[in-house]
């Protein structure tokens, strides 16, 4: 199973980025995702629209493939570009350069806040909830990065190489990045 491009079967899916229901034979973007439930991937479920603001490259790949009618195609590529120059696009793995949709998370090495809008660099860290041990995304400041990885024997060169891969930004952004790393 791979992300699809398809007709909703029924009414009773909702979009995973705006959370409303996506109609009975609508054309719907399913995300493949791993499924906590079992050994076979499940769909996350997706309008167009929705998934050309939160998942372009994805749904750029996808609508590639899709051999029907796409309603209002030229319309979904201009989101598509926008979302992928905003910087506001869900990015493809870990590590990744994005523009910070918040001001909530905080610089794993300096522990100040990253500000709406402002470049940082996610890393994959282990998270201890008290039950379990799991995996999720670790914020930097750009300018952080090097010390950080001094005090974690991280690797420098494989970071840069997975910024560079999986950063959604516009190039002059990425440049920055790059620059203020080191």
């Amino acid at each position: 199973m791979a992300n699809v491009i398809e007709e909703a079967k029924s009414g009773r899916a909702s979009c995973r980025t705006c959370r409303k229901a996506i109609g009975k034979g609508e054309l719907r973007f399913g995300e493949e995702a791993a499924n906590a439930f079992g050994d076979q991937p499940s769909m996350r479920w997706h309008h167009l629209a929705c998934a050309a603001q939160k998942l372009p490259a994805e749904l750029k790949e996808t609508l590639d493939k899709y051999p029907g009618e796409v309603p209002d195609r030229a319309e979904l590529e201009n989101k598509m570009a926008e979302a992928l120059a905003g910087g506001h696009a869900k990015p493809g793995g870990f590590p990744y350069a994005d523009k910070a949709p918040t001001g909530r998370a905080r610089c794993l090495q300096c522990q100040t806040a990253i500000d709406k809008d402002t470049l940082r660099v996610a890393i994959e860290r282990e998270i201890d909830t008290g039950a379990m041990v799991t995996r999720g995304a670790g914020y930097l400041h750009p300018k952080c990065v090097g010390a950080y990885l001094e005090a974690t024997s991280g690797d420098k060169p494989a970071l840069v190489a997975g910024v560079r891969e999986n950063a959604r930004l516009v190039p002059e952004d990425l440049e920055t990045v790059m620059r203020e790393i080191g």
